[in-house]
């Protein structure tokens, strides 16, 4: 089982036949101060597999701080239906809907693992934007 897709987005969807939609990919997350929630962080996992692999798969996703304490975890299964004869490989897309919590500025890493194997690592950046007031304009006289 391998994932060929994995990123964090402003929203995705998957259509009835299975296609995947993803807008607004993204590494860096932008907050106006601390301690902040980005809401609706959606994660996208593709995994693909062989025609051996077909049944249900465990799938736990942790996210870390850069001290490695987790913040946020899940854990679920997707199941691989029969495909139809002569298909080799098995896919599945996932979407998960996030509203998560940064405490402090700084690297934060998705790990996903499959059937208790590391698959991949999801890294997101968290800084505090600029102010959004106007800068003061002085006058001389």
């Amino acid at each position: 089982m391998n994932i060929d897709l994995a990123v964090a987005c402003d929203y995705a969807v998957i259509d009835r036949y299975g296609k995947l939609s993803v807008l607004g990919i993204f590494s860096h997350i932008w907050v106006a101060k601390f301690p902040a929630v980005h809401p609706r962080l959606h994660l996208v996992l593709h995994l693909k597999g062989r025609r051996t692999e077909i049944g249900d798969h465990r799938v736990r996703i942790c996210l870390r701080d850069q001290a490695g304490d987790e913040i946020i975890r899940g854990d679920g299964t997707v199941s691989f239906a029969e495909p139809p004869a002569g298909v080799l490989e098995i896919a599945a897309g996932c979407i998960l809907v996030f509203d998560v919590p940064f405490r402090t500025a700084g690297e934060y890493c998705f790990e996903i693992t499959v059937d208790d194997d590391l698959k991949t690592e999801i890294p997101i950046t968290v800084a505090q934007g600029p102010s959004s007031r106007a800068p003061e304009v002085s006058e001389s006289l």
